[in-house]
């Protein structure tokens, strides 16, 4: 199970939010066989990354909470749930809360045993992995940086997904 992202002008959201049904064509186009303009994805790492950035499994303090799991939902049930989104001023704000940490910071966070006791996806490599399972947050983390960087300086929105 892995999260993905797309970027969108605040013209599309609002086109999509009107028409919510058109949702799944747009993150999903030509029955899977291309990719929406601006995407990417952060593997499995997304709800360790969530872990590091709030402390928490599932719940956790704006405008972190929102970096894997932006509220409220748009569309229909893509197989593991709808979309969600973030505004364009949403997306500014997180980005400038998520430039605010650094590696340290993040690393100081993980915890792979309490991690494991929470359950955060996926659960049998923290321990097991240890620092190499922290890294691989690190990377993913940094290109979700890097991500929600270019979609800020372009004044877009963003779509979240189970993919």
């Amino acid at each position: 199970m892995a999260v993905c992202f797309a970027a969108v002008s605040p013209a599309t959201l609002a086109r999509l939010q009107r028409a919510p049904e058109e949702v799944e064509r747009y993150l999903v186009p030509d029955n899977g066989m291309a990719e929406p303009p601006h995407s990417t994805d952060v593997d499995k790492a997304w709800h360790g990354i969530h872990y590091l950035l709030t402390g928490t499994a599932w719940e956790g303090r704006e405008p972190f909470c929102w970096a894997v799991m932006a509220q409220p939902k748009i569309g229909p049930d893509l197989g593991m749930g709808p979309a969600r989104y973030l505004t364009a001023e949403q997306v500014v704000r997180l980005t400038a809360a998520l430039d605010s940490l650094t590696v340290d910071d993040l690393s100081a966070r993980y915890d792979p045993q309490a991690m494991e006791a929470l359950r955060i996806y996926p659960d049998a490599i923290w321990r097991r992995d240890g620092e190499e399972a922290l890294q691989y947050l690190l990377d993913h983390f940094t290109h979700l940086l890097d991500f929600y960087r270019d979609a800020a300086a372009r004044g877009d929105a963003v779509l979240q997904w189970v993919c």
